[in-house]
């Protein structure tokens, strides 16, 4: 309680605005992007359908090398990222652990804001936050590639199903749930992004909000403007040819 209160009467204005707004831009354009994917095609949207097609041809192929293949490639990403935050958050508790030196150093970067120690630690503490987020939502990412790789090779040989319906909704679950490890990666990754606006506020919370209006500006062109989501929203070739 001492600390809220010693943080209440030193940091300034800006930086509660600064600080407040890193999070409702954050959580508000997930909201966004999670609701417009429903009704406008986004780059999710579009992946996740190639996934549905993509288990849709496995159902119906007796090798299952190749998906079983591609399972691997595709958690390899979350894999290396879960990796590389827990380096990040190590480092971040070791800069928690000498704030005061450290705070000294990113004082004499030009245009830096002077701040107290206390307000300095609340920053390394957002930065911590957001990696510890990103953290657990790579590792939770892979740990469903691993359930899709289960069901993958699981999945009954061509002959086995009693017919198409039945083949079509195993499809569906297996897609389903590489959908699921794919939004879980992309939300952690989305971490990594606030993260750079996070590490704007050293230099002023003003240099903060523009980095996460940036952000979200290239969050969003990315997701629902890109060229590679016009290619994949293209028709299959078999579907033009037909």
């Amino acid at each position: 309680m001492d600390v809220l209160n010693k943080l209440l009467r030193e940091m300034p204005p800006a930086d509660w605005v600064a600080l407040a707004f890193y999070f409702v831009a954050w959580i508000g354009y997930a909201v966004f992007a999670r609701r417009r994917a429903r009704h406008r095609p986004s780059v999710l949207g579009a992946t996740n359908r190639e996934r549905a097609r993509w288990m849709t041809q496995m159902a119906r192929r007796d090798n299952r090398i190749v998906d079983a293949g591609v399972v691997q490639a595709l958690s390899s990403s979350p894999s290396f990222f879960a990796s590389t935050t827990i380096l990040i958050i190590g480092g971040l508790f070791a800069v928690l652990s000498s704030a005061e030196r450290v705070s000294d150093l990113v004082h004499e970067i030009p245009f830096a804001t002077h701040s107290t120690v206390l307000i300095f630690d609340l920053k390394i503490l957002l930065l911590l936050a957001t990696f510890v987020y990103a953290f657990f939502r790579c590792t939770w990412s892979l740990r469903q590639y691993g359930f899709g790789a289960i069901l993958v090779g699981a999945a009954p040989l061509p002959d086995q199903f009693a017919d198409d319906a039945e083949r079509e909704a195993y499809a569906l679950r297996a897609g389903r749930v590489m959908g699921l490890a794919a939004e879980s990666f992309n939300d952690g990754l989305r971490a990594y992004y606030m993260s750079f606006a996070a590490c704007a506020w050293f230099l002023s919370p003003w240099a903060m909000i523009v980095g996460m209006l940036c952000v979200v500006t290239i969050l969003f062109r990315r997701e629902f403007k890109s060229e590679v989501l016009a290619e994949l929203n293209k028709p299959p070739l078999g579907r033009r040819a037909g």
